[in-house]
This record gives C-alpha cells, sequence and structure tokens, in this order.
C-alpha cells in the first residue's frame, strides 16, 4: 500500500509522540478509545498510502513484524515534555544508533528505509545534537538510508519558534548537514496564502534538501486541512508533510480515508475538490 515511487515527493506519518507527548495524545476527550494502543499506528500505516511511518526503534521491534508492508523511519532520538522549556532548555540525544538500526534491519529484514533526528536550534545544548544529527545523516547516507531531520528552533532564547527567519535558518542548517528531508514547523501568518508564500523561503534555503511540513494540532476541519496542505505544496515549494495528531487521532477507517485524500495532492496533483471525495 505505501508510496515510495520518488522521494521528489514525500508523505511521512509521524508517530514518536509515545514519548515526545505522552497520553494525553492517545486518551481523552474526542480521541477513539483504539487511539490508546500502539498498534493503531500499524494498522493506519499498513493500509494508507504513505510513503513511510516514523517512530522509535522499540515500537517497531514490537509490532513490525507483523506490518512488514509498511516502509519504517526509525527516530534516533526522543525526549517528553514534561520539562518545560521556560525551565530550560530542551536537549534530545540518541536512544539508538545508526549502527543498531541496520543490525535491527538485517536480522529481522524489515522494510526500515531511514532514519530521523530531531534537533533544537536555540537550546543550549544545540552543539550536542547538531554533532549527533550530522554524524547520524552521513552514517544513514553510507548505508543507503534516507535522512529525515526535525529542525525545531527551542529554547529559552527562542522568542517566536514560528518565525519565518528562524525556519529558513533550521532548514538551511539542516541542509548543511546532508539531510534529504527537514521537518519544520509551518512559518505564522494570517492565512493559509500568506504562509504558504513564507514558506517558499523556506523551501528556497534548504536547497536540495527537501521540506516537509508538520502537520501540528489535531484540526477538526478535514477539507480545510487539505487546502492547507494543497497550497504549502503548490506556493510553498514543499515536497510534503509529516503528519501525527491530524491522522491518529481517528478512528482507523477515517484515518485511511484521510490519508488517502492527503496522498492523491501530494502524489497525484489532485486539486482540494477532488482530494476530498476520499473522505
Amino acid at each position: 500500500m505505501n508510496n515510495l515511487k520518488t522521494l521528489d515527493k514525500f508523505f511521512l506519518f509521524a508517530g514518536d509522540q509515545k514519548i515526545e507527548h505522552l497520553n494525553k495524545d492517545f486518551y481523552g476527550q474526542d480521541i477513539p478509545e483504539e487511539c490508546l494502543d500502539p498498534k493503531h499506528f500499524f494498522d493506519i500505516a499498513s493500509q494508507s498510502k504513505i510513503s513511510a511511518f516514523a517512530t522509535q526503534l522499540g515500537l517497531i521491534d514490537l509490532y513490525a513484524r507483523d506490518f512488514e508492508n509498511i516502509n519504517y523511519i526509525v527516530k534516533l532520538n526522543s525526549k517528553t515534555d514534561l520539562i518545560p522549556t521556560k525551565i530550560s532548555d530542551p536537549i534530545s540525544l540518541l536512544l539508538n544508533t545508526v549502527e543498531e538500526v541496520i543490525e535491527f534491519k538485517k536480522s529481522t529484514g524489515l522494510p526500515i528505509i531511514g532514519i530521523g533526528y530531531t534537533v533544537y536550534l536555540g537550546s543550549k545544548y544545540e552543539a550536542k545534537m547538531l554533532q549527533q544529527a550530522a554524524q547520524a545523516v552521513f552514517k544513514a547516507h553510507q548505508n543507503g538510508l534516507i535522512a529525515i531531520l526535525w529542525m525545531y528552533p527551542r529554547g529559552i532564547s527562542i522568542k517566536n519558534e514560528l518565525d519565518v527567519d528562524l525556519i529558513s535558518g533550521a532548514a538551511g542548517v539542516g541542509a548543511c548537514l546532508g539531510a534529504d528531508f527537514v521537518k519544520v514547523n509551518v512559518p505564522q501568518a494570517k492565512n493559509i496564502i500568506e504562509s504558504s508564500n513564507l514558506l517558499k523561503i523556506v523551501s528556497g534555503a534548504a536547497g536540495k534538501t527537501k521540506v516537509l511540513c508538520s502537520g501540528g494540532k489535531k484540526e477538526e476541519n478535514k477539507e480545510k486541512f487539505l487546502e492547507k496542505i494543497y497550497y504549502q505544496i503548490k506556493i510553498g515549494d514543499v515536497s510534503g508533510c509529516a503528519i501525527g495528531r491530524n491522522i491518529y487521532q481517528n478512528k482507523v477507517e477515517d484515518a485511511i480515508k484521510f490519508c488517502n485524500a492527503l496522498a492523491s495532492i501530494i502524489f497525484d496533483d489532485a486539486d482540494v475538490e477532488l482530494a476530498k471525495k476520499f473522505l
């Protein structure tokens, strides 16, 4: 079911939030009961037209043998959100090495196609994260894996994480580290068109490194979300998106429909009206 014909366009299903956001994204009002079980990720990913599913190696080890048709991205580092930025600058270091991922891939035969790593630029710990990210990208490429960097300006010194100059700078740093893709937040703007125009600056700063936009918190209006993705690609020159909550905070059948609607825009150049028919 998964779409990996080309890396020109990429649709990443992001599932690293079991660590990043703990349980609040998986249990509560308006969140389906089935979302609590990590298997929910895999049920969706195995039946949707995504490029790959990103999560930690531990979850892949526990579940992926039952879902061998999913392309996997191993998220190498993660942290919880228990310590807020206003108290301490964020730091997120390796949970697993690229060498361990390679060994795991060889021993299981699972379709692991790449690695991911988050860098918090502006944190006083950025130097360590930059070093680990650079080494991970280099080693991934040596072993035929793609590398995706989550590039987030974040720390006590950062006044506005959604400033377009900061996000563009972060995308450029990702390019300097050799990333195939950078996952970034969408710049702050008054409307979809304005934010998409700002994304052109981000895409320009990234050069040959392709930009994936974060999906953010769940939006109830799916049609408006499709419109946002459409303009980000058409106007902002981004190569796709990396979406978590807007996918998995739905029942499996609804999540699959939504993924397929998004895929029609990302891969098949569908407009919003055509994409809506998949919902």
